[in-house]
């Protein structure tokens, strides 16, 4: 029986609807992920900066909890105390961090050049290390145990040897503003969203449809109290591996403890990659006290993962987080082969917010089943 023309016009209306919106959909999201990558890193130092100013609204809550006070001072009080804190380590533990430091960066230095000629011993090329000292290449230096006369440079090696360093100077000075410059930027972006949540609550329900804005604050609301609970407790679990690491260190007698205690808590934020790297530094930092201190340090690093591994994260994060380590990971390495140490830093709070937005939309899926979710 043949069709009516009015049913085919409809179905043709309706294919060049669907056809329409899909290709103006295609486009949209082509054109959100060319924004993204073009300006990845704004957009993450942006959410750098959304993640301070939602640990400071957590510890201003908690604070709200001892201290009936309005939510201005809370802040403000959250906020000296932890500029206290840091001042207070600056002033007393500078010179020592400072000292630390440097002879921490030439013990790991010295570490890799033995183990790559422990390698080169064995038969394992390491020339992929890129560990060796530099050629000279034409600059007139005699190689080490020649005795070929050094001739002076000329002026072309001079001016070009000069330039060099006016580039290399440069170009530390613009890494040392751009690092200075993003710190402040995520500073002050964190004390703006703290000081004010609420405007700027309102202003993502503003963007959001009329029919569609109270899903939009459910899950507002969801992110807000998932990465409070979730920052909340790396902040415990980044302290405990501090302590735990910088008295272990200094029991076993390994120079530069704290240094490496710092650094171990700090790369605690990143999960997986970041204790792995943690790791690596304290056996190389501890390789030259001797093989029974890297050995002990070695024993302390599996104790200290293991605790926040299997102890302190799945008791302080059960509530806020549960992803999958494989899936973690491999994002994890997606993001940073794409996006670098900013992906690798934040992928776990960016899978979190994932998280809630999928949960929410499975939630709604067994609603509307007549499921139970």
């Amino acid at each position: 029986m043949p069709q009516p023309s009015d049913d085919r016009l409809e179905s043709r209306s309706d294919l060049a609807w669907a056809m329409s919106v899909g290709g103006i959909a295609t486009v949209a999201f082509a054109s959100l992920v060319l924004f993204a990558w073009t300006f990845a890193a704004a957009l993450f130092l942006i959410f750098a900066g959304m993640l301070l100013g939602v640990t400071l609204n957590a510890l201003t809550h908690l604070l709200g909890r001892i201290l009936a006070a309005p939510h201005w001072l809370r802040l403000a009080i959250v906020c000296v105390v932890l500029a206290g804190l840091l001042a207070g380590v600056i002033f007393l533990g500078g010179a020592t961090i400072a000292q630390q430091a440097t002879a921490l960066s030439d013990t790991i230095k010295s570490q890799l050049v033995t183990v790559k000629a422990f390698l080169d011993r064995n038969g394992i090329d390491t020339s992929y290390f890129d560990l060796a000292n530099p050629s000279q290449g034409h600059s007139g230096a005699p190689a080490p145990g020649t005795n070929q006369p050094r001739n002076l440079p000329n002026p072309g090696e001079l001016a070009s040897s000069g330039g060099a360093i006016v580039s290399q100077t440069w170009k530390l000075l613009l890494g040392t503003l751009s690092a200075v410059g993003n710190f402040f930027i995520v500073l002050f972006l964190g004390l703006t969203f703290a000081a004010q949540p609420s405007v700027y609550r309102n202003g993502l329900l503003y963007l959001a449809p009329a029919k569609h804005r109270a899903r939009t604050t459910i899950i507002i609301d969801r992110i807000s109290e998932t990465l409070e609970r979730w920052l909340t407790a790396q902040m415990v679990v980044m302290l405990a591996v501090f302590a735990v690491t910088w008295l272990g260190l200094a029991i076993i007698g390994i120079p530069g403890s704290f240094i490496l205690g710092i650094q171990a808590g700090l790369l605690s934020f990143i999960p997986t990659i970041g204790a792995i790297v943690a790791g690596l530094i304290v056996v190389l930092a501890s390789l030259a006290t001797g093989w029974v201190a890297a050995g002990s340090a070695l024993v302390l690093f599996l104790g200290v993962h293991a605790l926040e591994s299997y102890i302190l994260t799945p008791i302080l994060q059960r509530q806020a987080l549960d992803i999958p380590p494989a899936t973690l990971f491999a994002v994890q390495i997606l993001l940073g082969i794409v996006f670098g140490i900013w992906g690798i830093s934040l992928a776990l709070p960016l899978m979190a917010i994932v998280k809630v937005l999928i949960d929410h939309f499975k939630e709604d899926d067994a609603v509307s089943d007549g499921t139970p979710a």
